[in-house]
């Protein structure tokens, strides 16, 4: 196992349940999780689904410290979704967790299992608005975050309690 830490950003996102009770826990177990070193929350958001249907999402970001490799990571995450009776019935189906391994510090990845950077997140705004909060000066694909959530100021998203 690797020694350096890195600083990973991790979606979050839950649309059956008590998707902020599911959220607030599943921070809690990142905390616990071995090779995790801290754990740093975005404020959540609703959001409707994107490309499926069912009810709002409840979406946040965390940043991560990690010395876990991105596979690791990745393990751990699927994990803690399983926990959390993660189903994946067809593809976008309404789910009680997703976590999307979204950056793993400057690493560019093109794994069978996992894409580094993740390759859809510039087009969200559940994934930019709580990465913004997290990393204001960010740049994505050479790009500053805000230039990206200009782009996509028609999908609506509103900031909730955490």
């Amino acid at each position: 196992m690797s020694t350096a830490i890195v600083r990973a950003y991790v979606g979050l996102g839950a649309n059956l349940g008590d998707g902020a009770a599911t959220l607030r826990r599943v921070l809690d177990q990142l905390r616990e999780t071995d090779g995790i070193m801290a754990v740093t929350a975005s404020p959540f958001y609703r959001t409707a689904p994107v490309e499926a249907s069912g009810p709002d999402f409840t979406n946040a970001v965390a940043a991560l410290d990690t010395h876990l490799p991105p596979l690791a990571l990745l393990d751990a995450l699927q994990a803690l979704e399983n926990q959390h009776g993660r189903e994946r019935p067809y593809k976008n189906a309404p789910r009680t967790l997703d976590l999307d391994l979204l950056l793993y510090g400057d690493t560019v990845l093109d794994h069978e299992r996992l894409t580094l950077p993740h390759p859809r997140m510039h087009l969200r705004a559940f994934v930019l608005m709580p990465l913004r909060d997290l990393a204001p000066g960010l740049s994505l694909q050479g790009k500053p975050i805000d230039d990206w959530i200009g782009a996509i100021r028609d999908q609506p998203i509103e900031r909730i309690a955490s």
